[in-house]
């Protein structure tokens, strides 16, 4: 038999042991895939179980988003009754989680736009970065967990902290407190938010900017630290003064 007969021969025969058919992607789980069963089926605990699940991080997005606490509960009651009463419009082509914040962020910019008084917030070109001279970036990096071991300084960046969160663009501000307070990943949030990929990323980059901003010309520190310090810092400060205010409600 010639060689060209014998790879005909070969490529007709049935795959052996050692050959693996092609393995498809898994699909990713839904960590609330039980408690989407639970509201599909409307189980008499479906509701309360949904408080329990998102009841404090819906809050906390809202009352950053609306910043007034009484908006902030009207905002949290219609996005879970939004979430209930629209279930089976929820397709799980994203994660429950990143749907139900879509919703409350939707709920919150609504009561926003119905309040008289609006809120103050910083113009878009200051949340630009600085640079100097020699085009490069002018921002101070500042370790802030220095500052943190003194309860009473602690106690007062958050506030500051809060303060200037509070002046972010509703944009940025829930870009920023979706990341660094709730975890979600840049992805998640420019689907929940219906925004494109680089934007979702610029807009927590400045966010963080302006923050640190506010913080250094608080604290009138100078130290020349890495720019990753002073980020976790930043985080840190943000997610247990917004976690400490949501369980004091």
């Amino acid at each position: 038999m010639d060689r060209t007969a014998s790879v005909v021969e070969r490529t007709d025969q049935e795959p052996g042991v050692d050959e693996q058919p092609p393995r498809l992607p898994r699909k990713s789980i839904d960590p609330d895939a039980a408690l989407v069963a639970q509201l599909r089926r409307a189980d008499p605990g479906a509701a309360e179980a949904l408080v329990g699940a998102y009841g404090d991080r819906v809050y906390r997005l809202a009352i950053r988003i609306t910043g007034n606490a009484s908006d902030a509960e009207e905002v949290v009651q219609d996005a879970l009754w939004t979430a209930i009463s629209k279930i089976d419009t929820f397709r799980g082509a994203a994660a429950f989680g990143s749907w139900m914040y879509r919703i409350t962020a939707n709920a919150a910019y609504q009561k926003l736009r119905g309040s008289r008084g609006k809120r103050h917030e910083v113009a878009w070109e200051d949340l630009d970065p600085s640079f100097d001279d020699n085009g490069q970036h002018a921002e101070l990096a500042v370790d802030w967990s220095r500052r943190l071991k003194d309860p009473a300084i602690e106690g007062e960046l958050k506030g500051v902290l809060g303060r200037a969160i509070d002046e972010l663009p509703a944009g940025y501000r829930t870009a920023f407190l979706l990341h660094d307070v709730e975890g979600r990943s840049n992805p998640e949030i420019a689907q929940t938010l219906q925004a494109t990929l680089a934007a979702i990323k610029s807009r927590v980059h400045r966010a963080r900017l302006f923050l640190r901003r506010r913080l250094a010309g608080y604290v009138g520190a100078s130290l020349d630290v890495s720019h990753s310090c002073g980020k976790q810092s930043l985080m840190v400060l943000t997610r247990e003064g917004l976690h400490r205010n949501a369980d004091d409600r």
